[in-house]
């Protein structure tokens, strides 16, 4: 028995030198680099270095054939540590790596490990006093909380600037990326006794751009890699948080009082004002005001409602605004009652007693209640406003939501004494035409506020056309219409009342015998076919009927070579369709089909997603198949005249169980090309339970079937610590590639492979990029 066979713990990191050294060290795991490792350094002593957690022991180095070399401690050694893996001293090659880079780049700073609570490899702090900044490489996980409260103890402790660099990607690193548009990574990975440590750049769209320590740069405004430069360039000013304002809000600009020009929510692009500002249910408040910029601030003596698109600006540091994108004036009496606004003394008019006699109650004049025009234009009627038909549009809109909000119907007459034209020079096709540029697109979940116009007691006699070139089934002539209105003006009132409630399902207008039963004729007994009486349709209705016969033909013709999955799929797509054209038989229509609620461009959009999941699919299986007549054809005459197996011979189950085995691999790696993805070492088929050469063996095997201009799916699987896997060059030598020498070319060449996977599997596939890697012996 060994003399250290009492130590279970495997332990691959130590200091040499003393049991104090911050001189990290990775025993090699393979036999052979051992042998190296030693004849290199034959003076080097190890220790369970106390700035890694450990007892301060000696560590013995040693060597095994059948199994990963490692440290061991002396006989009766006592040791608590609980790290002993490649990444326990990954706070040490750390400090080594910003020291060597202080030192070459001639930067003065201090290098320091921490321990936060969970040991001395929690952080490494790098403060850099000429520029008053520090950098924290984050190795521990935070939760946001302890985050901002390390945030505020370093600030505390004189920092003016911190950069903050992350070890695990967890919920804090996304913060980050959603206030900077970017996030500072850390990772390191082993190359023989070392940990070369890479700093990355964390976008919002998830991915990292990993650059080498020593090709980094430290200056006064941080860590610098040339993703986070292009970054920091191109990246806007961060955007202060947005809360939505329930209900609105009701303004009055203060011309006298101005903006700050330092304020956190100038923007080139708006109108920042000051405002005396009135939230529903709340006092007047003076605050900053931010207005679209493409059209001029508002006028002082009105007074405005922002109903709909009033939200509230917030920053850090406690400041406030409210932005707002639309905005109405309000009516004289609506202004009145805001409190904001009086109208102004009319000239002539003799002013109104402080008191009078009770017997005399107060009468306001005719000044006091028109509106703040001068006194020459109230001799004649007013002229009505001249408006364009978009701000038509958008102040219908606003007129009925705020009818709507009011729980209240309303006619032509009114709108057009609110906001301000001549309803009697529209006719009824240019009040149909407003009305469906009010109410488009068509949603499920907006109301139709068309609805809430009424002539006398019922709705709009031209309603129906509106809907059906809205895009509802069976709108135009029927007899629901009536009743439709009705239900869709409580939908308005849920929608925008205050508060909003929810809101109920849209009347369905199909007519419960809307289908003339005719009979299809077949081999066996007919069957009841549902075909649809249709009125006359828009043309581009039509075009959209056709669209659909033909992606249905389409899907039909490639059913049969679908898996089982993308087939229920294309089939539940296609039955949905034939249920609107009404071209499905009785017997097959499902119930929430037979409804027929899903508009054209539903089904159109279902059909088109299914068409490009089956071209996926026989895409997929079509390489697979390739793959395996490849595979069939590389096997010995006598493995295919093999005997029957009896229940005593297990040779040809072995066989084909690597086959299945190989198959699955393929559609995994097939998989994650399709969807631009890689595929972790140990989520790999087989990754966990297989040996490294059998392993390899089958990517080779993958790869070599593709063909060989074909891309290296083997280059879309990554190792634990990122990166290529360790074996990636044994793969390109045994396929007849040459092997690079360096990291960054084998890097360089495993990206490439990646691009061209994705690119050869896209859909539909799009032109690979040339292969970086040359045959073997066009190099020798």
């Amino acid at each position: 028995m060994s003399p250290y066979g009492h130590d279970h713990r495997l332990v691959q990191t130590g200091v040499i030198g003393h049991k104090d050294s911050d001189h990290p060290v990775i025993l090699p795991m393979a036999a052979h680099e051992l042998d190296l490792w030693r004849r290199a350094h034959p003076t080097y002593s190890y220790w369970c270095g106390t700035q890694l957690g450990g007892c301060g022991g000696e560590l013995s180095d040693r060597r095994y054939t059948n199994k990963v070399c490692h440290f061991a401690h002396h006989p009766n050694a006592v040791c608590h540590r609980t790290a002993n893996g490649e990444s326990s001293a990954d706070h040490l090659f750390i400090k080594r790596g910003v020291q060597h880079l202080l030192s070459r780049q001639q930067v003065r700073g201090r290098v320091k490990t921490r321990d936060l609570g969970t040991g001395p490899g929690d952080a490494v702090d790098v403060d850099l006093p000429g520029a008053r900044r520090r950098l924290r490489f984050q190795l521990g996980n935070l939760d946001y909380r302890a985050w901002r409260r390390s945030a505020d103890d370093l600030a505390e402790e004189g920092v003016d600037d911190l950069d903050w660099v992350f070890g695990p990607d967890t919920p804090v690193t996304r913060e980050l990326v959603g206030r900077h548009g970017f996030c500072l990574r850390v990772r390191l990975e082993t190359v023989g006794g070392e940990r070369r440590v890479h700093i990355g750049a964390e976008t919002q769209d998830r991915t990292v751009e990993w650059t080498p320590l020593e090709e980094c740069k430290l200056t006064p405004t941080g860590l610098i890699t040339p993703r986070v430069e292009s970054i920091r360039i191109s990246q806007p000013r961060p955007k202060p948080f947005t809360f939505p304002l329930a209900g609105g809000v009701i303004f009055v600009p203060v011309p006298e009082a101005s903006a700050p020009t330092n304020s956190p929510f100038v923007d080139d692009d708006r109108h920042l004002i000051v405002a005396d500002v009135k939230p529903v249910d709340s006092p007047v408040v003076r605050a900053l005001l931010s207005l679209p910029g493409d059209t001029d601030p508002p006028p002082a003596d009105h007074v405005y409602r922002a109903a709909y698109s009033a939200h509230m600006l917030v920053t850090e540091g406690g400041g406030w605004a409210v932005h707002t994108d639309r905005y109405v004036r309000l009516n004289v009496n609506e202004a009145q009652r805001t409190g904001l606004w009086v109208p102004p003394p009319m000239a002539g008019t003799a002013p109104v007693p402080a008191t009078r006699p009770p017997s005399q109650p107060k009468q306001p004049t005719e000044a006091q209640v028109s509106p703040p025009e001068p006194a020459r234009m109230q001799q004649r009627p007013a002229k009505p406003t001249v408006l364009t038909k978009d701000d038509l549009v958008v102040r219908l809109r606003d007129a009925l939501a705020e009818r709507a909000r009011l729980g209240a119907t309303t006619t032509w007459e009114a709108l057009a004494k609110q906001i301000g034209f001549d309803a009697a020079e529209l006719s009824a096709a240019d009040r149909r035409d407003l009305l469906v540029e009010v109410d488009s697109p068509l949603s499920e979940y907006v109301p139709v506020r068309s609805a809430l116009l009424r002539e006398g007691t019922k709705p709009l006699p031209y309603l129906g056309d509106i809907l059906d070139r809205l895009g509802v089934p069976y709108a135009k002539g029927s007899s629901q219409i009536r009743q439709w209105a009705v239900v869709e003006r409580d939908r308005a009132y849920a929608a925008y009342g205050q508060p909003a409630r929810a809101m109920g399902a849209r009347l369905n207008l199909a007519p419960a015998q809307r289908h003339l039963l005719t009979k299809t004729p077949g081999p066996r007994k007919s069957v009841q076919v549902l075909t649809p009486v249709r009125r006359s349709e828009p043309k581009q209705h039509a075009r959209t009927d056709a669209r659909m016969s033909e992606l249905i033909a389409q899907l039909r013709e490639v059913r049969s070579r679908l898996t089982k999955s993308v087939r229920k799929r294309v089939n539940r797509s296609i039955r949905g369709a034939e249920a609107w054209l009404g071209t499905l038989p009785m017997q097959r229509v499902p119930a929430r089909a037979r409804a027929a609620a899903q508009s054209r461009e539903h089904h159109v959009s279902s059909l088109e997603n299914a068409l490009t999941a089956a071209r996926t699919d026989i895409a997929g299986s079509e390489f697979l198949t390739r793959h395996q007549d490849a595979q069939k054809s590389t096997v010995p005459k006598a493995e295919k005249t093999a005997p029957i197996p009896t229940k005593f011979s297990s040779a040809p189950a072995a066989s084909t169980d690597t086959s299945t085995s190989e198959a699955r691999l393929t559609r995994q790696l097939l998989r994650a090309a399709s969807r631009g993805e890689t595929v972790h070492l140990l989520d790999l088929e087989g990754g966990i339970t297989l040996p490294d050469a059998t392993l390899r063996m089958r990517l080779v095997s993958v790869d070599r079937n593709a063909g060989p201009d074909g891309p290296l799916l083997s280059a879309l699987v990554t190792a634990p610590a990122g990166g290529p896997v360790l074996f990636f060059r044994k793969i390109l030598n045994e396929l007849g590639l040459a092997v690079p020498q360096t990291d960054q070319a084998l890097k360089a060449i495993w990206h490439r492979e990646q691009e061209r996977a994705y690119a050869a599997h896209a859909t539909p596939p799009r032109p690979m990029p040339p292969r970086l890697v040359p045959p073997a012996e066009s190099v020798s």
